[in-house]
């Protein structure tokens, strides 16, 4: 089976919004530049959506030498790379990370933005986070997303639970790094491994959503589309949207390729 992609994102700051590409690199965190960023609190734990739903409003983007962070009321900041200081250990879930942090005097805006200190805290190549072994047995290591490198979701299963919605979402609301155009709700939960261009990936376990699927585009939480797909799309790995993966060796991914099912 071959399918179409839809969509191709990254996401350079935890919790901020996605980037769409024409073209994806896939290296050993897995998009390159995804969530290599995060905020943390001022005891050196990840801050997201969940608890500051705002941080939704707001996007990022990369330079050579810059991390461009705008949306809300904040303008445009601009965080210099070469501010990168000091190796701090960071949480985030039960996971102890060494990361290189940005203490510019932007973070104060930052700050005042979320409603409580922040800092920017960034994986470095040298700082190793591994994925959990009870799903993936083989040495893989991650960045800041959640758990695993990358997340594959697709469009039949979105249209599926808009015919429960009375008001339909958008795919963004579930944080995809890679779309594909299914022709039957779900299919990916029976895969096992599937190539898209030159790079093989391993569907390792179902993607269990939280509340921040429920943020609006005013940044506030509501009950959809949670509590629809709870009704439906609720097992043991909690209340499931789209297949989290680990790619099985590197390379670059365009938008003409085809995903194909092995």
């Amino acid at each position: 089976m071959n399918f179409e992609l839809s969509d191709l994102l990254y996401y350079p700051v935890k919790s901020l919004g996605a980037i769409k590409a024409g073209s994806i690199v896939i290296d050993a965190f897995g998009v390159k530049n995804d969530r290599r960023f995060m905020l943390i609190d001022k005891n050196n734990e990840f801050v997201t959506q969940r608890k500051y739903p705002q941080l939704s409003l707001l996007s990022a983007s990369l330079s050579s030498r810059s991390l461009f962070i705008s949306g809300g009321d904040l303008g445009r900041l601009e965080f210099a790379l070469n501010s990168l200081s000091g190796v701090q250990k960071v949480k985030i879930w039960d996971d102890f990370v060494e990361a290189e942090i940005i203490d510019d005097k932007l973070t104060a805006v930052l700050s005042d933005y979320v409603g409580e200190s922040v800092r920017l805290a960034y994986i470095p190549d040298k700082s190793y986070r591994q994925v959990d072994r009870n799903f993936f047995a083989g040495d893989q290591r991650v960045s800041f997303a959640d758990g695993f490198p990358l997340l594959l979701t697709n469009n039949a299963s979105l249209l599926d639970l808009n015919q429960k919605l009375d008001k339909p979402v958008g795919m963004h609301r579930f944080r995809s790094n890679i779309v594909f155009s299914g022709n039957i709700a779900f299919q990916e939960d029976v895969w096992e491994q599937v190539r898209i261009g030159e790079v093989a990936f391993k569907l390792v376990k179902p993607c269990g959503r939280c509340n921040m699927t429920t943020i609006n585009s005013l940044g506030e939480h509501t009950k959809e589309p949670l509590k629809a797909l709870s009704s439906y799309r609720k097992n043991e790995f909690g209340v499931c949207f789209g297949q989290n993966m680990v790619q099985m060796n590197q390379g670059t991914i365009t938008m003409g390729d085809k995903l194909s099912v092995i």
